[in-house]
């Protein structure tokens, strides 16, 4: 049964973030091999996006100390792009040998988790991530931006709409093709969201936005209802609930793929993605990291 009663898009991308910012802060060291063998399988169930890694330092994030090997390693499908994020040139330097598709940079709209995730000040990260956004562009590579903590700050408690458009309007100033709007330690509610895409979209256009949900609080699924509401079809989502930010307590995963996309199939509106060869990745995963996922999906096919 298709919704009918609310303008919703006909077609929403999906961007797979469960390599990366799902992840990241587990403690369980996921090896290069079986991370590999999962990201060809998300590269076989329809996903047109898989951010695969990142390359940070690895003593900030070991769980991701093998980038290079996983970025080079993994089978390509067609149509598929593969990102990873990128702190700075040296971080740039290793993707492109990696021969990553697209470049994502990262930054916070509060100060206090900008200084604790990236050791700098909001003024002092623009310059460097200008100098990235350059060299990718001149490398022949997309550039994609994460804007943290869009909805509330775990040490600054909410952050200001001027903030987070000062930060979107610097990255798009220096080349990033789309702005992730993060939720991330999932403190959203509905009407939240609502209010702030009223103010960000009458700025920027809707096809250069994407949103990036955690469900700390139970709420991811409402927001994305709203955001697609507002017409964004665009949504970061980590499979079976992966994820978390080391430098933001109490963040839990993000809204899971599956459960994302059961939704999505449910109303009607496309994604590409096969269900079942997309549990089968989260089932995958889940006995990799030894627990059971957050996702509703998987706890209904168990």
């Amino acid at each position: 049964m298709t919704v009918s009663n609310r303008n919703y898009p006909k077609k929403v991308t999906v961007n797979e973030v469960g390599p990366r910012d799902g992840l990241q802060n587990e403690k369980t060291f996921i090896s290069t091999e079986d991370k590999i063998a999962w990201i060809n399988q998300l590269s076989q169930s329809g996903l047109s996006y898989i951010e695969v890694t990142s390359f940070v330092n690895p003593k900030w994030i070991p769980a991701l100390a093998d980038a290079y090997e996983v970025a080079k390693q993994i089978d390509r499908a067609s149509g598929v792009t593969y990102a990873a994020l990128v702190p700075n040139l040296k971080g740039l330097q290793r993707g492109l040998e990696a021969n990553i598709d697209e470049v994502a940079v990262f930054m916070s709209a509060s100060e206090t988790h900008n200084k604790k995730n990236i050791n700098k000040s909001i003024n002092e990260t623009f310059p460097i991530l200008k100098e990235v956004g350059k060299e990718a562009i001149a490398a022949g590579k997309t550039v994609r931006g994460y804007v943290s903590t869009v909805f509330g700050c775990p040490y600054e408690g909410p952050v200001c709409v001027e903030e987070v458009l000062r930060v979107s309007e610097t990255l798009f100033d220096i080349g990033v093709r789309e702005i992730s709007l993060g939720d991330t330690i999932g403190v959203a509610n509905p009407l939240q969201v609502q209010k702030m895409l009223d103010i960000l979209l009458k700025r920027f256009p809707s096809e250069r936005l994407a949103m990036h949900f955690h469900d700390t609080r139970g709420l991811a699924m409402a927001n994305v209802l709203v955001s697609l509401e507002m017409g964004i079809t665009n949504f970061d989502s980590s499979i079976g609930g992966l994820g978390g930010c080391p430098y933001a307590p109490g963040a839990s995963g993000n809204v899971a793929t599956d459960d994302l996309l059961y939704m999505l199939d449910g109303m009607g509106i496309q994604t590409g993605i096969h269900q079942e060869k997309l549990l089968a990745a989260a089932k995958f995963i889940q006995e990799k990291v030894g627990r059971p996922l957050p996702s509703h999906s998987l706890q209904a096919c168990n």
